[in-house]
């Protein structure tokens, strides 16, 4: 393991000699909230520093380079997988400020925005000029666009619109060495060179930090529509998914919940949803007024031939954000109420979702877990909250997570669909990729970072 400097009051000095203390925060308990994002794990900052302008970022890494201390990026660290968090000590640099929409060209279809910007206020921004940014991960409140391309973030609208790389023109980016590039283009097409805007994108804050954005929109949905319909069981809710996209319709969404989170919100339920075992899918559409008005009908046909107890129609705008906000309800309760939680991501192919749920008793029963599992079934990304009633047996609750990793990987699916590694999952890497492609990583990683100064110390076992 690379041995890293202190953050010595000489390299405190230079810091704020070349940034301006203004920047640094200085009080105990504001420094302890960077201590931690969405996960469990703490790992408290010897210094953060909120940045404004992008050449303080600059002169930054290049101290960092000249005394060898690690620097943390951070966004809104709302993220599940301690990726934003200092697992070296050394600084966290947070992005939060640097938080403006530059520019919202309605007649190229392309904002321009610091990696600070809320995904809401830019999602609303773009909506006030007829124009749609489509990626929604959770927390949309919280959560910033800077955060969400180093992530890769999806969200329940991956289905049709796909993830936040697919909307990501152009990048400037600060390199390790504090050296500035742009990459991408503000045009739909590019293909000179490798691509390395697509390279930054997912790469979790360790090859670069990201100070601008040129981001793709599409015009605004004309309408939008939405219906709930709850199933005996959650096999019979995912054949159900199964024949809405087989027979021809891509929803906007089509998010499920098992029947433990539906305990956790009955209080948010507009109905009374009965049996021990059922599921409630949730699936909108959006389009034409008159196409998704039929295309509605006929899903809802689909899930009443499959099997579908009870449908309840959304058609306006509070009814669905009623659904939403239970939705949204879901993982809050469900760490509220549990001594241990572990949320995991997984996702698997469509034809592979009824057969995994189907074996959650099974790993439970085995390791003593209580499994809550909600997400993008249109997708097969699952949200497994792994649950045990204390923390006394980590080691069996950890052989249970890795065996239901590994069941995951053997159906042809991955350990992460969109949270990311991080911290928290880098010691199951090696489960999915291969010896040889983690070098080649590797050794990009050290193309970019060979001192090891960004982040280090996530994504790749050490």
């Amino acid at each position: 393991m690379i041995e890293y400097s202190p953050i010595t009051d000489e390299i405190r000095s230079r810091i704020i000699r070349e940034l301006g203390d203004e920047c640094i925060v200085w009080n105990p308990k504001e420094v302890g909230k960077y201590a931690q994002d969405a996960s469990e794990l703490r790992y408290t900052p010897e210094l953060v520093i909120r940045v404004k302008e992008t050449h303080q970022i600059q002169r930054l890494m290049r101290l960092a380079n000249e005394y060898r201390f690690p620097v943390t990026p951070r966004g809104g660290g709302s993220g599940l997988a301690g990726g934003c968090l200092p697992v070296r000590g050394g600084v966290v640099l947070s992005l939060e400020n640097m938080n403006r929409i530059l520019s919202v060209h309605t007649e190229d279809l392309v904002a321009e925005v610091q990696p600070g910007t809320l995904t809401k206020v830019l999602r609303d921004a773009a909506q006030s000029k007829g124009l749609f940014f489509p990626p929604d991960p959770a927390g949309m409140d919280q959560s910033t666009i800077g955060g969400n391309v180093a992530t890769n973030a999806g969200g329940p609208s991956c289905l049709k619109y796909g993830t936040t790389k697919d909307y990501v023109l152009g990048l400037e980016v600060v390199l390790p060495s504090g050296r500035l590039i742009n990459t991408g283009t503000r045009t739909r097409k590019g293909v000179v060179g490798y691509d390395l805007t697509q390279l930054f994108a997912g790469s979790e804050g360790t090859l670069g930090i990201i100070t601008g954005l040129i981001l793709k929109l599409i015009p605004f949905p004309k309408a939008v529509s939405g219906t709930s319909a709850v199933f005996n069981d959650l096999p019979v809710a995912m054949r159900a998914v199964t024949k809405i996209l087989t027979s021809g319709h891509l929803p906007s969404a089509i998010e499920f919940l098992d029947a433990r989170c539906l305990s956790l919100v009955d209080d948010l339920l507009p109905f009374k949803v009965p049996g021990e075992n059922s599921t409630l899918l949730i699936i909108e559409l959006d389009g034409a007024p008159e196409q998704i008005r039929h295309e509605i009908d006929v899903i809802g046909k689909i899930c009443e031939y499959v099997g579908a107890t009870h449908l309840l129609h959304a058609p306006d705008k509070e009814e669905r954000e009623r659904i939403w906000e239970m939705r949204r309800q879901v993982s809050l309760r469900i760490h509220d109420n549990s001594a241990l939680y572990i949320p995991e991501d997984v996702a698997v192919p469509l034809g592979k979702i009824p057969a995994l749920v189907a074996e959650l008793p099974k790993f439970e029963a085995e390791y003593g877990l209580e499994i809550y599992a909600f997400g993008h079934a249109g997708d097969g990304n699952i949200h497994l909250n792994i649950t045990a009633p204390s923390r006394d047996n980590m080691t069996r609750v950890e052989k249970g997570v890795q065996t239901i990793l590994a069941r995951v990987i053997r159906m042809g699916g991955t350990i992460s669909g969109e949270h990311g590694i991080g911290e928290a999952k880098k010691r199951y890497l090696s489960m999915e990729l291969s010896e040889e492609s983690i070098r080649l990583q590797t050794e990009i990683k050290n193309v970019f970072d060979p001192n090891m100064v960004l982040n280090p110390g996530k994504i790749f076992p050490e």
